[in-house]
């Protein structure tokens, strides 16, 4: 058994000292909310072909998520405090059978029976720029937090947003350690990029400090634009652009397009050099959205992210990112929504990524991946807004293994207040 890290120790520390006596004032108490989430989460992974890992990885577990958000104190300047419990059950695993990322395993290869973790946000609010400190929860192109599995990822600093400009957002922070999805412990950050010979590159270092800043800006209603530049300490140094149009063609008919630029270059030594480009077209029609993406990759390396992230390319699918170096690859996926059927609740999405020769150590490589989502909200009576998801992933690869995997995964979230 593994016990709850209190993350954020000097964090609350200073709010008990500073901020919670002020609890008293009611819009704090009034604005305030706390929500349980509770997921039940089972995976089979079938491994096969070449290299297999091992044969199989399987686990069952349930996670609860407790957050508390409260409102902020009257006056000019609000202040106000967040927080995050963290728990993870296993139900069932073994040591042939773990490394899903589900749970927590040792350095003996055992399976913890719990793991969780706690962490706490102190905040202050001026007009509508918000200032948090302590644990994060990012939704960033440049740091898109992995909640994939039973628990999510979460980083520890700082962090400004700012819409005090009609129709700009502004977002300012600043991360020094990260919790990863299935651990208790903060540690530095590292980051993920792969060379031509399919391995790491070379001369990325353990670092404390992962810097960002970017904006989002609606132009008109029908047309957004966004960029950002982040910066990890030691390793790389990345510019992000985007630019999203979305066209009315009709009676129920739309075509959004979207665009996807990254460029990202070396910081210290690390091997560091990639263009990545993305485009999605994406027809709809009452239930109906068919989309086809195209990415081209460029440069020496892969492209890079935080480790444990999930890289913000359209073809980050359920098992594999397509982000090797001088990887080209493209998908087609189709999305329906059974509520034009008179099913409010289900849909199914369904997307095939496949990917142009690249190379990879001596040898081509390619790889492809056919991922099935099948989900349905109960909409009323006693297990009312109750969600059930069944994912299944076919992935085939000529230089390295291939996978079968099946996922079903039950949320539910209760407002406690």
């Amino acid at each position: 058994m593994h016990s709850i890290a209190n993350t954020c120790l000097p964090w609350s520390t200073l709010l008990g000292g500073c901020v919670l006596p002020l609890m008293c004032q009611a819009q704090w108490l009034e604005d305030s909310q706390l929500t349980l989430g509770a997921r039940n989460f089972y995976m089979n992974r079938d491994f096969h072909g070449e290299r297999p890992p091992q044969n199989k990885a399987e686990e069952w577990a349930q996670g609860f998520t407790l957050r508390y958000q409260s409102g902020f104190t009257d006056g000019p300047l609000g202040l106000g405090v967040d927080g995050l419990g963290l728990l993870g059950i296993k139900l069932d695993s073994g040591g042939g059978t773990s490394h899903t990322g589900a749970l927590l395993v040792d350095g003996n290869g055992d399976v913890a029976n719990q793991y969780g973790s706690f962490g706490v946000t102190a905040k202050a609010r001026l007009a509508q720029s918000v200032l948090s400190i302590g644990t994060h929860e990012p939704l960033l192109p440049v740091a898109f937090r992995n909640d994939t599995r039973l628990l999510p990822q979460t980083f520890n600093g700082a962090q400004l947003v700012s819409s005090d400009i009609k129709d700009l957002s502004l977002t300012l922070g600043q991360f020094d350690s990260v919790r990863q999805r299935n651990s208790t412990d903060y540690e530095d950050l590292q980051m993920f990029a792969l060379a031509r010979n399919g391995r790491q590159v070379a001369g990325r270092v353990d670092s404390n400090r992962f810097t960002y800043s970017g904006a989002h800006y609606s132009i008109r209603p029908d047309l957004k634009a966004g960029y950002f530049y982040a910066e990890l300490k030691d390793n790389y140094r990345q510019h992000y652009t985007n630019l999203t149009h979305t066209a009315a063609l009709g009676k129920s008919l739309s075509l959004k397009s979207e665009l996807r630029y990254f460029h990202s270059s070396s910081l210290g030594r690390a091997e560091v050099d990639n263009r990545h480009l993305g485009v999605m077209e994406t027809v709809a029609y009452r239930g109906h959205a068919l989309s086809f993406v195209y990415q081209n990759q460029s440069g020496r390396s892969g492209m890079p992210f935080l480790s444990g992230t999930d890289p913000y390319g359209f073809n980050t699918s359920t098992y594999k990112s397509f982000v090797n170096a001088g990887e080209d690859s493209w998908q087609l996926r189709y999305r329906y929504d059974f509520t034009a059927l008179g099913v409010p609740g289900l849909s199914l999405i369904s997307r095939y990524v496949r990917s142009n020769e690249f190379r990879i150590g001596q040898q081509q490589g390619r790889e492809q991946e056919l991922d099935t989502d099948l989900a349905y909200v109960i909409q009323s009576g006693p297990l009312k807004d109750l969600g059930v998801r069944w994912r299944n992933v076919v992935y085939r690869a000529n230089y390295t293994a291939n996978v079968d995997e099946n996922r079903l995964i039950l949320d539910y979230s209760l407002k406690l207040w």
